[in-house]
This record gives C-alpha cells, sequence and structure tokens, in this order.
C-alpha cells in the first residue's frame, strides 16, 4: 500500500480517520493524501472564503504530520459537494485506500440519497476503510464476510492484498439460509425435526465455506457459519462483537446476502450501526 487517501472535513468524526491514517501509514510507509471539499452550490465569496481557509488548516496539517509523525502528506480542496470532491479525488490521485470518518445521520438527506458513505462505496473502486472505532493501535482481529460468489472471492483476495490485516487474528463468516424454515408450513415442524434439519444446513454450509477458504488463491481465515436469524446485518455485528473482532471487511458487487449489504437496509445497519470499522473491498480494478 503506497498511497493512502483521506477525506476530511475537519470534525472530531475526521480526526479519528485521520489517526488510523497516520496508523497505516507508518506501518507501510505509504503517503497521505488528504482533500477537503467545499460546497461550491453557495454565492461566490462564501466559497472562496471557505477554500482559503481550507487551504490553511491542510497546510497546518500538512506540516504537521511531517514533524510529529514522520509521514509524507499532500493536501488538496476539491469545490464540489462531498460525494462528487471524493470521488473525483479517487479519480485523479489513484489511491490504494480510502478512509472515511464515521457517520453523521442526516435523517432528511440520507432518506432521498443516502450517505457519503454509502455513495462513494457504490462508485469508487478502491477499497474504503470507515473508521468507527477508536484509533489505538494495530488491528487485532478482521471478520471476513462472503456469500461465497467469485466476485467475493476476488474482493477478499484482494483484501489478502491489501495487506492491511496481515498477521492478525481472522475469521471469515458466511450467513446461511434455512428456507424450509421460512415456509408457511414451517410451523408443524416439530422441535426435534427443525433442530436435525437446521444441523444439516449448517454442516453443509461450512463444508461449503471450508471449500471456499481452502481453493487456490483462497482467504486464510477460520471458517464461521450462522443461521440468518433475524437480519444478515446484525448477524454480522453479533459475530463482531462475539469474536472481539476490530475490523469488518466486506465485499461490494457481489451477489446474494453481500450485494444486500451495501444496498439497502442491511447497509444502513452495519455502515451506520458498527461500533468497529468497517472495510469494504470491490472485487478489482477492472471490475
Amino acid at each position: 500500500m503506497r498511497r493512502i487517501l483521506l477525506a476530511t472535513d475537519f470534525s472530531e468524526r475526521s480526526d479519528r480517520a485521520l489517526r488510523r491514517s497516520v496508523l497505516l501509514a507508518r506501518a507501510f510507509g505509504a503517503t497521505i493524501d488528504i482533500v477537503h471539499s467545499v460546497d461550491d452550490d453557495r454565492p461566490r465569496r462564501i466559497v472562496d472564503r471557505e477554500t482559503e481557509e481550507a487551504g490553511i488548516l491542510l497546510a497546518e496539517l500538512v506540516r504537521s504530520l511531517a514533524t510529529i509523525d514522520a509521514v509524507k502528506a499532500n493536501a488538496r480542496v476539491f469545490r464540489a459537494d462531498p460525494f462528487a470532491g471524493i470521488a473525483r479525488a479517487v479519480e485523479e490521485l489513484g489511491p490504494d485506500l480510502l478512509v472515511l470518518g464515521p457517520h453523521r445521520r442526516e435523517i432528511l438527506r440520507d432518506a432521498f440519497v443516502g450517505t457519503t458513505a454509502e455513495r462513494t462505496i457504490r462508485s469508487v473502486n478502491c477499497p474504503v476503510l470507515m473508521v468507527n472505532g477508536p484509533p489505538i493501535g494495530p488491528y487485532r482481529h478482521a471478520l471476513l464476510t462472503t456469500d461465497l460468489s467469485d466476485r467475493s472471492r476476488e474482493s477478499l483476495r484482494r483484501f489478502e492484498a491489501l495487506g492491511i490485516a496481515a498477521g492478525i487474528g481472522r475469521s471469515v463468516l458466511n450467513v446461511f439460509d434455512a428456507p424450509a424454515l421460512r415456509l408457511a408450513t414451517s410451523g408443524s415442524i416439530s422441535l426435534e425435526d427443525r433442530r436435525e434439519y437446521l444441523e444439516d444446513q449448517r454442516a453443509g454450509a461450512l463444508r461449503s465455506l471450508s471449500e471456499f477458504v481452502t481453493t487456490e488463491g483462497g482467504v486464510r481465515a477460520e471458517p464461521i457459519v450462522r443461521h440468518e436469524e433475524s437480519t444478515v446485518a446484525n448477524d454480522i455485528l453479533r459475530a463482531a462483537n462475539e469474536l472481539c473482532a476490530d475490523l469488518i471487511v466486506v465485499s461490494t458487487r457481489g451477489k446474494g446476502t453481500i450485494a444486500r449489504l451495501l444496498l439497502g437496509s442491511v447497509a444502513e445497519r452495519v455502515l451506520r450501526s458498527s461500533a468497529v470499522d468497517v472495510l469494504a473491498v470491490p472485487p478489482g480494478r477492472a471490475d
């Protein structure tokens, strides 16, 4: 990892993302490109003033990183709304990783256009790290998630190549469905038969996940399966909590459960409710 792109709005949330970026930059010897977007849909004098002020703050931040953290950094100001500015920065700078601060809920805006983070994750073709947890040190345990699709495999391979969680504990989770228990007639199934059916489904899911993990070029992680009891998002968050994971890794643009993760209510739940960092990884640069 050579280039890290950090999007900041100079808030406390962005400071958390900054500290994680510094930890990663020092570990990899990477350069941090810091970008700030000034909304240009306002009177010109206001935009000019905020652009100048943002430039001064960014210059001070770059100097601080060099003198205090011994990290090389560059900075740019984009005149655009936050989403457009970040997308332009990714396209022009070509980072290995984009780092964002945790979500700030804006109820009406989110209801119509989604969060900046969600829109960015859908649009850019680089891994996106949302920093939710306190960046007190290197990651200790990563929870990888998969729907067993080829695209999910590509994403996890890209995660491996990124090296962001090299040498730490890892688990890979697949949330499986038990369709017979969702049928209208499931109430007629005895408790013993339900347990037996669920165990059969669990065993099959674990075999499939184990094969997925051990396939040539696969991922290095302990396979874990869970029955989808409430929602996929809740099961992911619960597993992360039980494993004391401080990083959740999800694939983007895949099929099945992981596609839902980034396209609907599951995305909202994981990205907005996770107490730990979430890394969203697309299958590949050419995808």
